[in-house]
């Protein structure tokens, strides 16, 4: 009987909703500057108008997922394989996953596995193409990040296939709890507050700000801490954005921790009736610009259909809008290695769809939780 209790549990998703932080790790938590009464806050809220939202995905593009096979790498693992050039090395996997090879040290970044980002493995947004690489096949990862736990960054089934790693795993205060309940051993758990720094062989890890929220079932909503991540190493700097909107935050990180030789921005998945949640793709190339990056790299595109956007809007709007600011952006396909110190040319991969433009579907977050206050846009030619 416990043996099926245990199937119906998990067909019903329960093990997946993780678990809320209790005991001394909940004590640690409120004692951060962002817990105000009972949860996390962002320094400036953030605003949705969910009505619309609602009303806007039921007309979404026809274009939202792919209508063809997107052209993939498959031979991940021989690439992995290959000497690097110049000690720093990029496998985008897709969405937000990705691999960063830097000054001898391998960084995985919120690895997802699974089919759906979802509790359950029958409902849920579901990925275009399978994983890129076996986790098996993986060569020895040093560190994992996570930026928060959302389904789309945090996965059960791939923290459970990676408990038993000789690796260490990075977190935003709180995550922890999940990644514990699902058998990671809590001495290769490190939670770590907005600023916080660790050390991975020779790379300083720092958990940077982000503007976003977090939460696997909704009384859970803003337990648990979400960031941006930047790797600084003895010959090159890596920053991720982690899921953010844009926040005036970015030029701290760029004055205390940049310039960095690459970011991986935030650009997909984004909506103008909730424009605090993800940066889209012009404030992704002005955060870009403002944490000194020298090329970018797109991320949380490409994989899933989380917004009613045309699945090759965020590519075609950050081409713009790096053209028009003189910034230097790689698009790797799903699976590509690339070195982006010296890898500089971008090969339009994606098919031809219809798309809108910044100047017909703006994403200009907020200043305080409020629509009619508005960080200043720049202006982008298309």
């Amino acid at each position: 009987m416990s043996g099926l209790f245990a199937k119906w549990m998990n067909l019903m998703g329960y093990r997946s909703l993780g678990q809320a932080p209790k005991g001394a790790r909940f004590s640690n938590l409120t004692q951060s500057p962002q817990w105000h009464g009972n949860k996390f806050e962002n320094p400036q809220p953030i605003w949705s108008d969910m009505k619309n939202a609602m009303m806007q995905s039921l007309r979404a593009s026809p274009h939202a997922t792919p209508q063809q096979a997107i052209p993939v790498v498959t031979e991940v693992k021989a690439a992995l394989a290959q000497p690097l050039t110049r000690d720093l090395r990029v496998t985008w996997l897709g969405h937000s996953t990705s691999l960063i090879e830097m000054d001898g040290t391998r960084i995985l970044i919120d690895p997802v596995w699974s089919e759906r980002t979802s509790p359950v493995a029958w409902l849920g947004p579901k990925r275009w193409y399978q994983p890129l690489i076996p986790l098996a096949d993986l060569p020895h990862i040093d560190a994992v990040l996570i930026s928060h736990d959302h389904y789309d960054h945090l996965d059960r089934t791939t923290i459970e296939a990676m408990s038993d790693w000789d690796t260490q795993f990075l977190v935003p205060l709180g995550v922890g709890a999940h990644l514990e309940y699902w058998g990671v051993p809590p001495h290769k758990i490190t939670e770590m507050d907005w600023w916080d720094a660790t050390q991975v062989n020779d790379i300083d890890v720092v958990a940077t700000p982000a503007r976003h929220a977090s939460g696997r079932l909704i009384p859970q909503s803003n337990k648990t801490l979400w960031s941006g991540f930047a790797l600084i190493g003895p010959a090159h700097r890596v920053y991720y954005s982690g899921d953010t909107g844009y926040f005036p935050g970015f030029k701290d990180i760029g004055s205390w921790l940049g310039p960095f030789d690459v970011t991986l921005m935030e650009t997909g998945q984004y909506n103008p009736f909730w424009p605090d949640w993800h940066l889209g793709p012009e404030q992704a190339v002005r955060a870009h610009q403002e944490v000194r990056g020298e090329v970018m790299i797109p991320v949380h595109w490409g994989l899933f259909e989380l917004a009613p956007h045309s699945w090759t809007e965020p590519a075609e709007r950050v081409l713009a809008a790096a053209n028009a600011a003189g910034v230097v952006v790689n698009m790797p396909r799903p699976g590509e290695s690339i070195e982006p110190t010296h890898h500089t040319t971008i090969e339009k991969w994606w098919p031809q769809t219809e798309w809108q433009m910044a100047s017909l579907s703006p994403i200009i977050a907020t200043k305080s939780g409020n629509p009619t206050e508005r960080f200043d846009d720049p202006v982008w030619e298309e």
